[in-house]
C-alpha cells in the first residue's frame, strides 16, 4: 500500500535531524549551552524583525526520485516548514539569517535517507508486533502532552491523516528503528566511554562558566543516564548515517531540486 508520508516523513526527518546532530559531535553541553542562549536573549526577542517566511518558489513538482520512490512537493513542503519554523525562531534570537539554499539542500537529503531506510526495511522484511507499536505510539502520547493514544489519533485526524495511516506510519517508523539497532549492534556505553563523556562536558561547562559566577557542574552519577542515552543515539546515528551512505552508492537517486 502506498503510505500517506506526512506524519512518518515528520518523524523520520526529527530521528535524522538528531543523527546528523550527534555525528557533529553535539552533546548535551552543548544542549545546555543553546538553552542558555536563549535564555539570555529571550528579552530581546520582542524587538527582532518579523518572522522570515518559508522560500518555496521554484520548488518541482517531484523533488527527488529514490529508486521506484518520489518524494514530492507537497512531501517536501510539509517537512520544510517545520524544519524552518524552528531555524527560523532561532533566527530571530541570534540575529542570523537561514540560509534557505542550504537548509532546503539538508532537507532534502534528510529525506532521501528516510525514503532509503523505508525502502531497506521492507527488503530485509523487518517485522514488529502490535505491541511494539503500542509502546511507539505510548511515547509519541507522552511526548506531545497528550493524555492517551485516543486523544492522540483525534488530534491527528483533525489534521488529516486517518488512524489507519497513523498506525501504518508509526510501524514503518519502528520497523526502521529495528533496521538502525541491527546494524548498531551493541549501544551500551562502556563505563570509560561515560567518564570520558562527562569529563568533557564538565570541561565545556567550566569554559562557559568562567567569569559568569555560574554553578559546578551537576556529579558524575547524576547525569549518568543523560550520557548514557546520548553515547547510545550517538552511535545508533552514527550507523544509520553509514547505513544510509551505503545504501545511497548502490541506489538510483535523481535530485531535481
Amino acid at each position: 500500500m502506498k503510505l500517506n508520508k506526512k506524519l512518518m516523513l515528520s518523524l523520520l526527518l526529527a530521528v535524522l535531524v538528531s543523527v546528523m546532530a550527534a555525528c557533529n559531535g553535539e552533546d548535551g553541553a552543548a544542549d545546555d549551552n543553546n538553552e542558555e542562549q536563549n535564555t539570555q536573549e529571550s528579552e530581546q526577542a520582542a524587538e527582532q524583525p518579523e518572522m522570515p517566511e518559508p522560500d518555496l518558489e521554484g520548488v518541482p513538482e517531484v523533488v527527488a526520485e529514490v529508486n521506484d520512490s518520489e518524494i514530492t512537493k507537497e512531501e517536501f513542503e510539509t517537512a520544510y516548514k517545520a524544519q524552518f519554523q524552528q531555524m527560523a525562531l532561532q533566527s530571530q534570537m541570534t540575529g542570523q539569517e537561514v540560509d534557505q539554499d542550504q537548509l532546503k539542500k539538508q532537507i532534502t537529503e534528510s529525506m532521501i535517507g528516510s525514503e532509503l531506510l523505508i525502502q531497506e526495511a521492507d527488503n530485509r522484511k523487518v517485522t514488529v508486533s502490535e505491541k511494539e507499536v503500542n509502546k511507539k505510539l505510548d511515547e509519541l502520547v507522552e511526548m506531545n502532552g497528550m493524555d492517551s493514544q485516543e486523544a492522540l489519533l483525534s488530534a491527528l485526524e483533525e489534521q488529516g491523516t486517518t488512524e489507519e495511516e497513523v498506525l501504518s506510519q508509526v510501524e514503518t517508523q519502528v520497523k526502521v528503528n529495528k533496521l538502525i539497532a541491527e546494524e548498531s549492534g551493541e549501544t551500551e556505553p562502556t563505563e570509560e566511554e561515560l567518564k570520558e563523556a562527562y569529563e568533557q562536558a564538565k570541561a565545556q561547562q567550566e569554559q562557559m562558566a568562567e567569569g559568569e559566577g555560574k554553578g559546578e557542574m551537576p556529579s558524575f552519577e547524576e547525569v549518568k543516564p543523560q550520557l548514557k542515552e546520548q553515547l547510545q543515539q550517538q552511535k545508533e546515528g552514527e550507523a544509520a548515517m553509514a547505513l544510509i551512505e551505503k545504501l545511497r552508492g548502490n541506489a538510483d537517486v535523481t535530485v531535481h531540486l
